[in-house]
This record gives structure tokens, sequence and C-alpha cells, in this order.
């Protein structure tokens, strides 16, 4: 029988990898994990930075659902578009119309309700306006409000919160012109803290709500629509401004809950890749979670992959049939950049549980401290 010889090289091919580059190997660990059935033929890459070599590759630039990864995209998006030390405010005035204030702020996404989120997280708590208001008028229980500015979401939920002691009537006016055309004496004003303290707070806990408003806030910035189509020119305009093919980039919102969002993990390696050298985007690093330490990754890797604590600085991902990880593996000196998209997980608590540890044994097994 005839012997057929095949190079180390053209098997790895074959298997949808790349060869350790420099000699650089990554442990056969890591490579049985990746290939993992559990896994189920996953997006993997590892690029060394310090080379810019990819030392593992698994079809990484495959389109795929990349789960809350994606807000990786969107905070690029804001900080590019905004600038980290952008502060959104919101105010209340009087008007020249009789017994008719005006509501007008710049879209702020921190905004709140919540006395406990307003001591906590110091966010802009939206009562303060309507208690000025009403320290203004006392005795009166009806109020009409004309607004702009502010997420409607935002103005339902505070009618809810003064629900049964006053009635507040709003009124969303046609434009921020029209808004500022009403403009007559401030009676109060809350703020934000700076972009970066919400871009970093967005990532540790993964907030989607954050993440999509600043997506969205970051397209009307840049002259899009805040529609989905808008985001998605925003994500595309972003990338390629920032040298990163965006080819195949596919967009539904701005957090990444859609299945029908496609996004290679090359795209988001070669993006992890710019946070670590461009200080604008500088924000997204610090506000990553820390394997076993902090935020979305504070219980990850204890049990699992206690090796790796604290040397994984990631964000994470998942939706039904998706669980992501994209960041940083510290490797002594150095840290690695990786991805990892495995958008076929059996839709189960238990697959997904599987898929998680599958990952985090997979960088342990290359952590150093």
């Amino acid at each position: 029988m005839r012997k057929v010889l095949v190079s180390v090289s053209t098997l790895a091919l074959l298997l949808g990898t790349m060869l350790p580059a420099s000699g650089a190997a990554l442990p056969t660990k890591f490579i049985k994990l990746a290939a993992s059935p559990i896994l189920a033929k996953p997006g993997i890459i590892v690029i060394d930075p310090a080379t810019n070599q990819t030392l593992y590759a698994n079809k990484p630039d495959v389109g795929r659902a990349p789960a809350s990864v994606l807000k990786l995209v969107s905070m690029a998006a804001a900080l590019k578009a905004l600038g980290s030390n952008t502060i959104f405010h919101t105010s209340l005035f009087e008007t020249t119309k009789a017994d008719t204030y005006l509501l007008f702020g710049d879209s702020d996404p921190w905004l709140t309700a919540s006395p406990f989120e307003a001591t906590k997280y110091h966010r802009a708590f939206t009562p303060t306006l309507i208690n000025a208001l009403l320290k203004a008028h006392p005795g009166v229980h009806t109020f009409t409000i004309d607004y702009n500015g502010i997420y409607t979401a935002d103005i339902k939920i505070l009618k809810r919160y003064f629900s049964g002691r006053v009635t507040l009537n709003f009124h969303l006016l046609s434009s921020a012109n029209v808004a500022a055309g009403e403009k007559g004496t401030e009676l109060a004003s809350i703020a934000s803290p700076p972009l970066s303290a919400i871009v970093e707070f967005t990532l540790l806990w993964s907030d989607n709500l954050l993440a999509d408003r600043l997506a969205r806030t970051a397209a009307k910035k840049l002259g899009h629509p805040t529609t989905t189509a808008g985001v998605q020119q925003t994500f595309e305009e972003t990338l390629t401004n920032l040298g990163i093919s965006a080819s195949g980039l596919v967009i539904k919102d701005g957090n990444g809950l859609s299945k029908e969002t496609r996004i290679s993990a090359r795209t988001i390696a070669e993006l992890l890749l710019k946070i670590k050298s461009d200080p604008e985007l500088h924000d997204i690093y610090v506000g990553l979670p820390v394997a076993g330490k902090t935020g979305t990754l504070k219980s990850r890797f204890v049990t699992d992959a206690p090796h790796a604590v604290g040397l994984v600085k990631a964000k994470t991902g998942w939706i039904n049939g998706t669980v992501s990880l994209a960041g940083y593996v510290s490797v002594g000196s150095e840290q690695y950049v990786f991805a990892v998209i495995a958008d076929h997980v059996h839709p189960t608590e238990y697959s997904r549980t599987l898929a998680r540890e599958a990952i985090d044994q997979m960088l342990a097994s290359i952590a150093k401290p």
C-alpha cells in the first residue's frame, strides 16, 4: 500500500488551524479543548501582539453571532465618536408657555430613577429635576412638561416614580431646535460622569441597555440615523478608520443580543490589538472584567481553571446558542490577544456551562503569572 506523506503545516490547514509561530507552541491541551465537541467548531484566534503573529486560529474569518462580545465594538464606536471626557446633561427649564416646563437633555444613557443606583453607581437621578419643580410650586399637583433628548423609557420610569403624588403630562417635541427655542430660566440640572466611567461600567457588568444606547448615540454624533442601519454604518466606519476590515459585518443591535448579528473572531481580535495601542480606547481595556476577581468574570475560572485567576481580562458573552469570550491572557511578561466565539453550542444552560469551562481551561493552559 502506497504511503501518503502529509506535511505538518498542510495537516494543520486541513484541521482548520494555524501552526504556532516563532516556536511559541501552544500546549496540546489548548488544541484538544479548542476541538472539543461541546464548543461545536467555534471561531478561535490567539495573537501575540509583541510579534503580531497568529499562534492559533480555527475558522477565524467566519461571521458568527458574538453575543455581548459585540460590546467591544459598541464602546470603541462611542469613544471614537464622542471622546472619553464627554459628560451628558439633562436640565429642567421654565418656558414662555404658561404652566408648561421643558425637560431637555442630550440623550444621557446614564439616567435613573432608582435611589440605589444613584447612590451606589453615581447615576444621574431624574427625580431631582421634578423635585425642584415641586419645590418651586408647592401645592401644585399637575404639571405639563415638554421634552426632548431624553429616552422615552426614562420618561415612563420618571412618571411612574411620581405616580400617586403628582400628575406629569409629558409631550415629546419634534426636535432639539424646537426644544432650545422654548428654554427659559433653568430650574435644575443633573449630569452623568465622564463617558470613560460609563464605558467601564458597561463592560464590567455587560449592561445591555447602556451598550445599545451608546451605540446609537455614537451613530447620531457621526451623522447616521439611530436605527439599526445607522448602527451598522457606525460600526463599519469605526472599524475602517481603525484599519480593521468590516467585511461580513452584520449588525442588528448595539449589544449583541440578536442572533442575526455577525462578526468574525479575527475582527474582534484585531480590535483588541487596537484597544491596547490606541490611547483613545484605553477605557475599554480598563473596564474589562478580570478572571475570578471582578464583574461578569468574578465567578469564572475560580473552580474550573484556578491557575488563570487574575491572568485573564476579557469580555464575556452568551445568548441562546452562543458562548463567547474575548480579551487578553497574561503569559509571563506578555499578554496574548484571544477571541473565542462558539455560536453552535447546544441551547441549554448545562451545555453553556460546559462550553465556558472548556474556554476557561483553554486559557488556563497558556496563562502564566
